[in-house]
């Protein structure tokens, strides 16, 4: 019978900042990651001041420093009253050291926290490695059933399991979790275009004929992203590239000479857009953190930064409990009322931007309803400082920032 503290399904950031802070304080830990590695393209690549701090903190800031990456300190869009992009967040402004967003590949975050957390003896991370059921014991999840690669299968019994496999997660067909979904009007495609040195920097974006353009400064590409209507993916694709090359070239005329550097729909990737959480993100020897508790959407692309601060509240809350082999229904509640304020609330901001942003500019009508109303937005984003910092910070540390356990900081 094999047997661990804690396990943790899902190698993703959250599943890896947990392992490491549990790790670190002497618990435990068998991480679960269903891949043999962690390259996958078009993830969130972004990594905000907290997380930036967070890893400082770790003293993995100057290994981190090293990664090959891109800072962006600004968000523009097209609000001017001719399209001229505005600064809604000026993330440099912000006071501290980390006053901007590190654009790093995510799977060099993840080799990094991997390598760093395999230094210590309580830590295992088992690759290609997938739960596939959760074992009970009247009424209490006991640990997981797995299977590798090779087809070999398993059970591991652990006094907590952990769900940090995203929002397809395991954890996610339990009805007593009880997950709410919320309308979401958009769907997203994500592909590659060359960047050169005069264009703009930071995060930008645009709006084009029923689409949003979203695009990421990587150096010598942008990551791109357009939104389009819910579900429209397949008829958008029968109508040709073409058309969607000259629309995404409007909505940012500045890229229009490289657009067609794009040329199959293979380059495409579709993010099924959804946002929801989980009424309970736990149960007798369960608990679910990041996406596996509340999906986010893309706005503000701030649903890593969530995860990442989920883990290191979990810790805090856990570390104790856990060496003491005392961890009950009352500790991972405590979780939950700590991060549950954030996450709706985030997703209460992502909704409005939804329902009054998004939504209109798909359906080929002015943001707020009123090209004037976001014309006076833009121009007290521009005048006030202030109003101007709260987006900024918004994105570099969320609503609550959180603070690892004393015996995980290095």
């Amino acid at each position: 019978m094999e047997r661990t503290t804690c396990c943790v399904v899902g190698g993703g950031p959250a599943g890896m900042v947990l392992g490491l802070l549990l790790a670190r304080a002497g618990v435990d830990v068998t991480v679960l990651e269903k891949h043999g590695d962690f390259l996958r393209d078009f993830r969130g690549d972004t990594v905000h001041p907290s997380t930036l701090a967070l890893l400082d903190e770790l003293g993995l800031g100057q290994r981190f420093a090293r990664l090959p990456q891109r800072r962006v300190t600004t968000v523009q869009l097209p609000l001017g009253s001719d399209g001229t992009l505005v600064t809604v967040g000026d993330i440099g402004a912000l006071h501290g050291r980390f006053n901007y967003i590190a654009m790093v590949p995510q799977w060099d975050l993840l080799d990094l926290l991997a390598d760093e957390a395999r230094r210590e003896p309580s830590f295992s991370v088992r690759m290609n490695t997938e739960a596939t059921g959760f074992l009970r014991e009247r009424g209490r999840i006991t640990g997981v059933r797995y299977r590798t690669a090779d087809g070999r299968t398993g059970e591991l019994r652990a006094t907590l399991t952990v769900a940090c496999d995203g929002r397809a997660s395991l954890a996610r067909s339990l009805p007593e979790l009880a997950l709410r979904s919320f309308a979401c009007p958009m769907d997203a495609w994500w592909f590659r275009l060359p960047r050169r040195d005069g264009d703009p920097r930071g995060l930008v974006g645009g709006v084009g004929e029923r689409l949003l353009a979203a695009l990421i400064d990587r150096g010598d590409y942008w990551q791109c992203a357009a939104l389009i209507p819910k579900g429209s993916d397949a008829e958008r694709r029968a109508a040709g590239l073409e058309p969607f090359l000259r629309s995404y070239a409007a909505a940012a005329p500045w890229l229009g000479d490289r657009v067609r550097a794009l040329r199959s729909w293979d380059e495409v990737k579709l993010l099924d857009v959804r946002l929801d959480r989980l009424r309970r993100w736990h149960r007798p020897g369960l608990l679910c953190l990041g996406d596996a508790a509340h999906a986010m959407s893309p706005v503000f692309g701030i649903g890593i930064n969530l995860a990442v601060e989920d883990a290191v509240a979990a810790a805090r809350y856990l570390v104790g409990p856990l060496r003491g082999g005392t961890v009950g229904l009352r500790d991972v509640r405590a979780i939950q009322r700590r991060r549950w304020p954030t996450a709706a609330l985030t997703q209460a901001l992502q909704r409005f931007a939804h329902a009054r942003v998004i939504a209109p500019v798909l359906a080929g009508e002015a943001p707020f309803g009123n090209p004037r109303r976001a014309q006076r937005i833009a121009e007290r984003l521009t005048t006030s400082r202030r109003l101007n910092r709260l987006p900024a910070y918004f994105l570099a540390y969320g609503a609550v920032r959180e603070r690892p356990p004393a015996a995980s900081v290095r």
